[in-house]
């Protein structure tokens, strides 16, 4: 990777993970690690454009349908690409359509752009991470070998330590906090090949005394009634997080800071 580079343009693909949530703006809008890394690469380079396509909730199978050609017909400089996770966490995955889709995703955007960047998601260390890591793992295997085939780069978060800590998570337990935003802006940043700003990104916080029992009972209840229950209704009826929704920043423009 080459040191300083010159980007003039970014586009962003993926569900709420490359949307933003749940970094969340005095305005009500979401910013978010892919806003972050947009800001940084507009500093550097006058007329820097940014689109970011992505909307919380989709599958892997609505992120090609909905999203990759839109990005691929744009010619950025830099696409990024994660998506699969959602599918990961289904009760019923076949995951080797998953895999099947984000070939198929990588083999359009690729000779697209001049570097698609493909990650690791980041994982919260708990028991859904244990429940779905054996999926999570076979997920990541193909974006591994997806990114050796095709010269994509492979920005590893579910192997960095900082990111594992609740701490680095919303109260929803699905989606990262300001600070893990930040982490992840800074991590693609540098694979990108920009100097670092924070060498430390990977470096787990503080360790700090654990909540008492019934702080943490009421964490589980607010947790259960705000988000998993919703998340379960969901489920059963078929609906997503982002059905009517449109894309966060669906043409590619010259960045003028985050918006609504």
């Amino acid at each position: 990777m080459q040191t300083n580079p010159t980007h003039s343009s970014l586009v962003a693909v993926g569900d709420s993970f490359t949307e933003g949530m749940s970094d969340l703006l005095p305005d009500g809008s979401y910013r978010g690690w892919a806003d972050l890394l947009a800001g940084r690469m507009a500093a550097r380079t006058p007329g820097f454009r940014y689109a970011n396509l992505a909307v919380r909730g989709k599958l892997i199978g609505q992120i090609v349908a909905e999203q990759v050609d839109v990005a691929a017909a744009m010619e950025a400089d830099v696409i990024t690409l994660v998506g699969g996770l959602n599918d990961t966490l289904r009760p019923k995955c076949d995951m080797e359509r998953v895999r099947g889709l984000l070939e198929e995703a990588v083999e359009r955007l690729a000779p697209a752009c001049k570097q698609l960047v493909l990650m690791r998601s980041p994982g919260r260390q708990g028991p859904v991470l244990e429940r779905f890591r054996p999926r999570m793992e076979e997920l990541f295997a193909c974006v591994d070998g997806l990114a050796a085939r095709h010269g994509a780069l492979v920005v590893d978060l579910y192997g960095a330590p900082s990111l594992r800590d609740p701490r680095m998570w919303d109260v929803d337990r699905l989606h990262l906090t300001a600070e893990g935003h930040r982490r992840v802006a800074e991590a693609v940043w540098q694979g990108l090949g920009y100097a670092a700003e924070d060498t430390e990104w990977r470096t787990p916080m503080p360790v700090a005394a654990p909540p008492g029992w019934t702080a943490r009972q009421l964490a589980h209840v607010r947790f259960a009634r705000q988000y998993l229950l919703p998340w379960i209704g969901r489920r059963l009826t078929g609906r997503s997080s982002g059905d009517g929704l449109p894309a966060k920043r669906p043409e590619l423009l010259p960045w003028e800071g985050p918006r609504a």
